[in-house]
């Protein structure tokens, strides 16, 4: 099975940075795919693309390095495992408060005795067949898949942060993502990307870093571009830098100002 590069780079203690697929447009992916981010996540949650567009968009990202990830629309066997099944090779969770909710996520991504995982993965066991780095022939999908495939609960929530040390002593969690959104207002602020004025919010983040490094699980986060070398300092190792629809917004922006004559500059956006 082709390796996962992300998991790869997170033994290794590197950082990698992602990109959010916020939209259906394959034909847009296609190039994105070739820029060099490490991971393309396709959001079935917040994103405007539903699951007959997952197939066309990871068959246009087929050739790019950057490790194809979706994130489901909820804590769902059903859809988490047909997510896996189209060639994802790895789901990002929504809304995982409790060891039970993190217990039932890896169920549905790793086959038996691992997990409950059904076995059908219609294009995933042809479209993610590879060699690893070596050259080495790295097996079919079955002897590969709940090596390779990543499970990312995410975090969003206090509940989700009070619980987490037991939430993390479940087997099979490769990294949690923080939502940073979602979890501003589950402490009552306003949904940002950050707060940096919120003693309890910054609390949390560091909380989340820190007992998920003890524990060997890697921290994920949403965020903009201007924030990506502070989420880094502060020991996230999975940080998404940017959506496909802001960076076109922004680029479009930027592109007017020059065009007027009046500068311009990357924008950030906001992140959800």
């Amino acid at each position: 099975m082709r390796e996962n590069t992300l998991k790869t780079a997170w033994n290794e203690g590197s950082t990698t940075i992602g990109l959010w697929m916020a939209t259906s447009d394959a034909a847009a992916a296609e190039p994105l795919g070739g820029l060099g981010y490490d991971y393309i996540c396709l959001d079935l949650q917040h994103g405007l693309l539903d699951y007959a567009d997952v197939v066309p968009i990871l068959t246009a990202l087929g050739s790019s390095t950057a490790v194809p990830l979706a994130r489901a629309p909820w804590n769902e066997p059903g859809i988490i495992g047909k997510l896996l099944d189209a060639g994802s090779m790895g789901v990002i969770i929504p809304m995982v408060n409790s060891p039970a909710e993190a217990e039932q996520a890896v169920a549905a991504c790793r086959y038996a005795p691992e997990g409950s995982r059904s076995w059908g993965p219609t294009r995933a066991a042809s479209s993610l067949r590879g060699t690893s780095t070596d050259g080495a022939d790295s097996g079919g999908y079955h002897e590969g898949a709940n090596r390779e495939i990543a499970c990312i609960p995410m975090i969003e929530t206090k509940a989700a942060v009070d619980d987490l040390e037991a939430i993390l002593e479940v087997e099979g969690i490769d990294a949690v993502y923080v939502g940073p959104a979602d979890l501003s207002l589950s402490y009552g602020l306003p949904p940002a990307t950050d707060h940096p004025d919120s003693a309890v919010y910054q609390e949390a983040l560091a909380k989340i870093v820190e007992l998920s490094q003890a524990r060997g699980v890697v921290p994920g986060i949403h965020t903009v571009p201007s924030l990506v070398q502070h989420r880094r300092e502060q020991g996230f190792q999975m940080i998404t830098a940017t959506s496909n629809l802001l960076a076109q917004i922004a680029g479009a922006r930027d592109s007017l100002a020059e065009a007027r004559g009046e500068g311009g500059g990357a924008g950030s956006g906001s992140m959800y």
